[in-house]
């Protein structure tokens, strides 16, 4: 998987004025370059430890900041995703509760009003990458929650029972509850 979100690299002109530290504790150092070649997108990649940002130069230092905001919490949660093996975590948790295995499972970034999402009919689960900061017992019952749709479609009894299976299943339930926003809930 390519680190690059957006932008492939600087230009001969796109040198960097300025670096910022990612609050809190950040794992990375943030560089973000003016670019006048660059009229509307930003663009990040990470590169060892700095992550690189450009930005039109037309911006205002209060999108500078709101860009180094997101672009920031788009690696962190990527890196803190990139612990997780997804594919080997749902074939360990699909053996463990005799559930189905799914031909795909990936992180979504995209994911804002729900923690996971499943495509019984390709057999597909996404993941949200907002998840991986929380501890592993509510990563694993959102792949078990997702696992269980590969053979029950609804939220019935039936479903609940192979949801049940997994130990923990209401203590991260009660857990995602309390981190929930308005809307976010597992599909």
């Amino acid at each position: 998987m390519s680190d690059a979100l957006h932008l492939p690299g600087l230009g001969p002109d796109d040198e960097p004025d300025r670096v910022i530290s990612a609050p809190p504790e950040p794992s990375f150092v943030v560089e973000v370059t003016r670019s006048k070649k660059r009229r509307k997108t930003v663009g990040a990649h990470l590169v060892g430890g700095v992550l690189r940002i450009a930005i039109p130069s037309w911006m205002s230092k209060a999108e500078e900041a709101h860009w180094v905001r997101e672009m920031s919490g788009r690696f962190e949660r990527k890196l803190s995703a990139d612990r997780f093996q997804l594919d080997q975590r749902a074939t360990m948790l699909a053996r463990r509760y005799d559930l189905d295995r799914p031909d795909s499972i990936r992180w979504n970034d995209d994911m804002r009003s729900r923690w996971g999402s499943c495509t019984p009919s390709q057999r597909t689960i996404r993941i949200s990458t907002r998840l991986a900061a929380f501890p592993d017992w509510v990563v694993d019952y959102v792949i078990v929650h997702e696992l269980a749709h590969l053979q029950v479609l609804g939220h019935n009894d039936e479903f609940w029972r192979l949801v049940y299976r997994y130990p923990k299943a209401e203590r991260a339930i009660g857990y995602l509850i309390a981190k929930s926003g308005d809307g976010d809930e597992v599909d």
